[in-house]
């Protein structure tokens, strides 16, 4: 597992000479590194290294636990926040009544308005490989029967066991 950049605190700072913000917010100027970890260890707090690439680095005087707590917590946050698209997969084969492909339709209208990307997949079995074109016809008619505004990620293409098309909806 890979771990992102860690921030630095007390004595794991690098600089010899930081600028140091108290837990209120004032800026208390340029220090020496011991002094300002001396000051923060008298408050019952530690030095944390907010800006490094600053010249001098600027530290913060903070309770380090807590700022990690916060900061793994936002993370957890940020990332429950994405959205997460989901290929939902339908399969149909040539023989499949037109019942069934009306069903499937709905399915992947359903599917296209909850915002995912369905992958439509026609398998061949049997001496049905031998009706490659159908397939592809199926496919296409299949696509434009769907009537929710959608856009063609992957065209309808080869796959080892028919073939397959990835439709997903217009972001807005």
């Amino acid at each position: 597992m890979q771990r992102g950049p860690q921030t630095r605190a007390n004595e794991y700072i690098r600089a010899l000479e930081v600028v140091v913000i108290d837990e209120n917010g004032n800026n208390l100027g340029v220090m020496k590194k011991f002094d300002a970890i001396d000051l923060a260890k008298s408050r019952e707090l530690d030095l944390v290294e907010v800006s490094p690439k600053a010249n001098p680095p600027v530290c913060r005087m903070m309770d380090y636990g807590k700022f990690q707590y916060k900061k793994a917590r936002e993370a957890k946050q940020s990332k429950a926040r994405q959205k997460k698209v989901e290929v939902k997969e339908i399969r149909v084969g040539i023989r499949t009544d037109e019942h069934d492909l009306a069903f499937k339709k709905d399915q992947a209208e359903k599917f296209l308005k909850k915002g995912n990307k369905v992958k439509v997949d026609i398998i061949l079995k049997g001496r049905e490989k031998a009706h490659q074109g159908l397939a592809r016809e199926t496919l296409k008619n299949f696509n434009e029967k769907i009537e929710v505004p959608h856009k063609i990620e992957e065209d309808i293409k080869r796959s080892p066991r028919g073939f397959n098309i990835i439709i997903a909806p217009y972001s807005n």
